[in-house]
């Protein structure tokens, strides 16, 4: 029976070691893939802005090409 439990603490020491290593190894790499979303985040964004003046820009376009429009019509 105490081969088992000295066995079992072994390996849970040995499982713990590795999992150590693992989160070191894995720490670094989730910060970095936090940034990269968080700047992925931030030009999404910003391209939504842009697409928002872009589609004002237009709007404004068509608002005033259809004044002409009705203009030129009251005219007839």
């Amino acid at each position: 029976m105490a081969e088992r439990e000295n066995h079992t603490l072994r390996v849970m020491r040995e499982f713990r070691e590795e999992f150590r290593e693992f989160r070191k190894e894995t720490d670094g790499n989730f910060i970095e893939l936090k940034d990269r979303i968080d700047n992925l985040a931030r030009v999404v964004a910003g391209e939504s802005v842009l697409g928002r003046y872009a589609a004002a820009e237009v709007e404004d376009g068509l608002s005033a090409i259809e004044k002409r429009l009705a203009a030129l019509e009251q005219r007839r």
